[in-house]
């Protein structure tokens, strides 16, 4: 059984979640899949779309159960949740011989320990991020409130009672062994899977290239692409920042922002810096479409804050970058990310924002735009080696299923 606290119609399910499955279900696993859906999968559109899903889950042999997420109030919607979750998946448990249940992240991890301490079955605990942590950096929480020690004290528990442990990067493992729950235990079954990428949908098209850039009027000018959400984790005014020593450089410069929504923000962070509207695009783009504008760009930038928790952290927009062809301009201190630069060489790393800094990084970045075909094919190369959700992820993740169940 696999539970998602995320739900399967929104894109992070849709690519972190059901690629995963159906390649493992390719290798004669069966999956039981539990999902929170969100309100838009319980309107009419959204019902012919779960329904099409449903369909197209059950002939690759996973059976999709789900039921509905809730927000508010926060801590009672959770634990509202938690017993619904809880509730089915008994149900669930009964009717089939589920030997394994794999909890991605910190809600579904409290529904997984009832349950193997009621059926005995097997645990995965798939950290993803350190919750109670985030939430503390993001000024959500304070550290040592009601809601960070309940999840803190869930997160022991799961630890303390998992077969395995599956964590987004090499760097925070050191850190979470030494944590109660795992300081203490004889040597844990753990993977690292990255957040990878369908390679076979993120690669460059010369033909989306020509066709994007002649749609967006900027068929020779030098293209900076940002994809996904703003604001939050993502440093949105450094990245306007950046932009605006880019173009100190290049006046050529396109800023392409591929966000889902916000628009004004964006708009007002650039013209607030008197950029003019000639030189950056603001769009919101069907997930499948995302692809073919990182053709059409010429370099990936991602700024997220540096704190403790995002050592924990994949940001999957890197994979899909690389595998579109696009060199990074990334800063340091996010999960394993430092390496892609210093190990790899695909691309630039900021210490800090300084205009300095800025400027020596933009000079370098230029470089990788001088021999485009150069450049995708070595970004491409990382991007199948780390981060090809079949080879890396899905290979890593049935490792993790063959360890666990023969242990």
């Amino acid at each position: 059984m696999f539970i998602s606290y995320n739900g399967m119609l929104d894109p992070l399910g849709q690519s972190q979640v059901l690629p995963y499955l159906r390649e493992l279900s390719k290798r004669g696993l069966r999956f039981t899949l539990l999902s929170f859906e969100r309100p838009g999968a319980f309107v009419t559109e959204g019902v012919a779309r779960r329904e099409a899903l449903r369909r197209s889950l059950a002939e690759e042999e996973i059976d999709w159960h789900y039921l509905r997420y809730h927000q508010t109030p926060s801590l009672v919607a959770t634990m509202f949740d938690v017993a619904n979750g809880l509730r089915l998946a008994r149900k669930i448990i009964k009717d089939k011989q589920i030997e394994l249940v794999h909890a991605r992240s910190h809600i579904p991890a409290t529904i997984a320990l009832a349950l193997k301490r009621q059926f005995g079955v097997k645990l995965i605990f798939d950290v993803r991020g350190l919750l109670a942590d985030e939430y503390v950096d993001a000024g959500h929480w304070k550290k040592g409130s009601i809601p960070y020690r309940l999840t803190k004290a869930m997160e022991h528990r799961a630890l303390l009672a998992a077969d395995g442990v599956v964590t987004l990067t090499e760097s925070i493992w050191p850190i979470i062994k030494q944590w109660d729950g795992l300081r203490n235990r004889p040597e844990v079954i753990h993977e690292v899977v990255p957040c990878c990428a369908d390679l076979d949908l993120f690669k460059f098209s010369a033909a989306d290239r020509e066709r994007r850039r002649r749609e967006l009027g900027v068929s020779d000018r030098f293209v900076i692409v940002y994809s996904g959400s703003i604001d939050g984790w993502y440093l949105t005014e450094r990245m306007a920042d950046f932009f605006t020593e880019v173009l100190k450089q290049r006046s050529d410069a396109h800023f392409l922002w591929l966000t889902p929504a916000r628009h004004e923000r964006i708009k007002y962070l650039m013209h607030e810096r008197r950029i003019n509207e000639s030189n950056f695009t603001v769009l919101a783009v069907a997930s499948p479409d995302v692809a073919s504008y990182l053709s059409a760009s010429d370099v990936g930038v991602n700024f997220i804050k540096p704190c403790f928790s995002k050592i924990a952290s994949s940001p999957t927009k890197n994979a899909e970058y690389l595998g579109c062809g696009l060199p990074l301009v990334i800063n340091s201190g996010i999960g394993d990310s430092d390496a892609l630069i210093t190990l790899e060489g695909v691309g630039v790393l900021i210490a800090n924002f300084g205009e300095s800094q800025q400027a020596s990084a933009i000079s370098a970045i230029q470089i990788f735009a001088r021999d485009p075909s150069k450049t995708r094919r070595l970004t491409r190369e990382v991007a199948e080696r780390l981060f090809d959700v079949r080879t890396v992820g899905v290979g890593r993740y049935a490792r993790l299923y063959e360890r666990v169940l023969s242990d």
